[in-house]
């Protein structure tokens, strides 16, 4: 007795949808290949501008330090 879910009177296999699907294939695989790159780009440039603004906030601490604390900006200026 034949089982009744494999038939096969299945549709003979088009070369031309085979090419097509294996071509599809390639170039999903090249897309991925370029978006990793791309990705991989994007983070060293991310690490670089973390790296940046650390110094940059570094240096404003310094340099807030540096400055005297006295001034609050609610003294009257001299001319008054």
């Amino acid at each position: 007795m034949k089982n009744a879910r494999f038939s096969r009177t299945m549709a003979p296999v088009d070369e031309e949808k085979i090419i097509d699907l294996e071509t599809r294939i390639a170039h999903q695989e090249h897309t991925i290949a370029t978006l990793n790159e791309v990705l991989i780009d994007q983070q060293a440039q991310r690490t670089n501008l973390a790296a940046q603004v650390e110094a940059l906030t570094e240096r404003v601490r310094a340099l807030s330090a540096a400055v005297p604390s006295g001034d609050t900006g609610d003294e009257t200026p001299p001319h008054y």
